[in-house]
């Protein structure tokens, strides 16, 4: 099914109603066809490659390597774990039960929610459109994806090949802007995806409450670097450039924001960022072929105004040069900002780093906290009490030490945020969870009825029963005497 050049409500609702009248028939719940989509988005990323390619080129100026590395390569290793593992994620997970149930069994069915909403984002448009599009049909689910318009190019590679290569009567997708997420947000929806920005999920979560649909939001937030002077900083600091600079230049929600750092050890920090940025990009680092432009001029004139601030302008101690008609901005350091200034109180978003120094590294801490909560946090540290503390005082999504970003990579890990960073989680098994219905299942036979549940109530039962519910063997025995006497009296009398 083509989308109509102009989509509204009533388009939203046919859709919808069809998908709907589609997964109610039972076709999306088979394990045949839920490995035949998942083999086919394999297909698709393998011979589509260039054209992907060349698409996040035209979109974002994202060098090849960052395209299959972090797009191509994520996406394929995604898609193949579900292959391997989804048979053993479709099985009823077994529990055990009580002894007021006995004799008994229970279990744990995951079942596909219904008919589920995916909203993506620019940055990576390949990648974060059809990563949760895994989880959706691995669960069972009929699906619509409605890809960022802030990246056009791959907006529409994906509009036209994903009804070749998927069941269009099951997956869609709808192009477009505000209007026609709108109108997509107007329709009742079984869970609502959206990975993007805390303004926009507030839209989000407001119309699915009109559902009580349930959401997942993957946002974003200031990610913090602290690092320690104990470090091998050359390691370091080429960790902390490959999560920045060479994660889409900066334009990555779990790209370190801001570096804390004490005030005797920040000129070497710096020295070495120096030498290791100049290393990778070149003392005309806007020349170089290995880094994103800025997506568009809104954001450009954007990360301009973070950098023309009063207080800010000052700091910059590397980097700083621009080219508008180019949309590039390159790699930027800045010294001692503020912590009033507002590069230092919203997501940066870009190839802008600050670096706070204190006196004490366990002052990063206030720092840290003083903020909404991350979405990722890092810390560089040989210490391994500084590492626990960390862990034991940082909330974040996630956290990752002695290197940045990585962990998006690892799919035993949930990912996801907490606060303003977002809420639920995806990548994995959690895909699959994100897009299910736990169910709750007992099975009980005719046999073993126990007449202590049923009226008349006697204080004797009601012990009897309360030491069957607290599962302890003596308490049960004192009770079921207890019972057994009070019974016989009844009985006599």
């Amino acid at each position: 099914m083509e989308v109509p050049t102009t989509f509204g409500g009533d388009d939203a609702a046919e859709m919808v109603t069809e998908l709907r009248r589609n997964f109610l028939s039972g076709k999306t719940r088979s394990y045949e066809w839920r490995v035949a989509q998942l083999k086919n988005i394999v297909k698709f990323v393998e011979e589509r490659e260039t054209e992907i390619v060349d698409a996040l080129r035209s979109d974002l100026n994202k060098p090849e390597f960052e395209s299959v590395l972090f797009e191509i390569s994520l996406l394929k290793s995604s898609c193949k774990v579900a292959l391997k593992e989804l048979k053993q994620w479709m099985k009823p997970e077994k529990v055990k039960t009580t002894l007021l149930a006995f004799p008994s069994s229970a279990e744990i069915v995951a079942e596909p929610l219904g008919v589920v909403l995916i909203i993506s984002a620019w940055n990576y448009p390949i990648l974060l459109s059809l990563d949760p599009v895994i989880g959706a049909i691995a669960a069972g689910n009929a699906v619509v994806l409605k890809p960022s318009e802030i990246s056009p190019v791959t907006s529409s590679l994906l509009a036209k090949y994903v009804g070749q290569y998927l069941d269009s009567s099951a997956v869609r997708v709808v192009e477009g802007a505000v209007p026609e997420t709108s109108a997509l947000l107007e329709q009742k929806w079984d869970k609502i995806f959206y990975t993007g920005n805390a303004k926009v999920a507030r839209v989000v979560m407001t119309a699915a409450a009109k559902y009580l649909t349930p959401v997942v939001l993957e946002l974003g937030g200031k990610s913090p670097a602290v690092v320690d002077p104990d470090v091998n900083l050359k390691i370091a600091v080429r960790r902390i450039i490959a999560g920045k600079w060479g994660n889409n230049n900066g334009q990555a929600c779990i790209s370190p924001d801001y570096i804390v750092t004490t005030r005797d050890f920040a000129p070497k920090l710096v020295d070495t960022l120096k030498r290791e940025l100049d290393r990778f990009y070149g003392k005309e680092p806007l020349q170089s072929p290995d880094l994103s432009r800025i997506v568009n001029s809104n954001h450009f004139d954007r990360l301009a105004r973070l950098l023309d601030e009063d207080k800010v302008a000052g700091k910059i101690v590397y980097g700083g040069q621009r080219d508008k008609a180019h949309l590039k901005i390159a790699p930027t350091l800045l010294l001692d900002v503020p912590q009033d200034s507002q590069i230092m109180n919203e997501e940066i978003f870009g190839p802008l780093l600050p670096i706070i120094m204190v006196d004490k590294l366990e002052e990063c801490y206030e720092i840290i906290m003083s903020r909404t909560k991350p979405l990722a946090a890092y810390l560089f540290t040989n210490r391994n009490n500084l590492k626990d503390q960390f862990v034991r005082t940082v909330s974040a999504g996630g956290l990752v030490i002695n290197d940045s970003a990585i962990h998006l990579a690892v799919h035993g890990l949930p990912f996801g945020g907490v606060d303003e960073s977002g809420m639920g989680s995806y990548h994995g098994k959690f895909s699959f969870d994100a897009f299910s219905h736990k169910k709750a299942v007992l099975y009980r036979s005719f046999l073993g009825d126990a007449p202590a549940r049923y009226p008349p109530y006697t204080r004797g039962k009601m012990r009897l029963l309360s030491a069957l519910m607290a599962g302890s063997i003596l308490d049960i025995f004192q009770a079921l005497a207890g019972w057994l006497t009070s019974a016989r009296k009844e009985k006599s009398a």
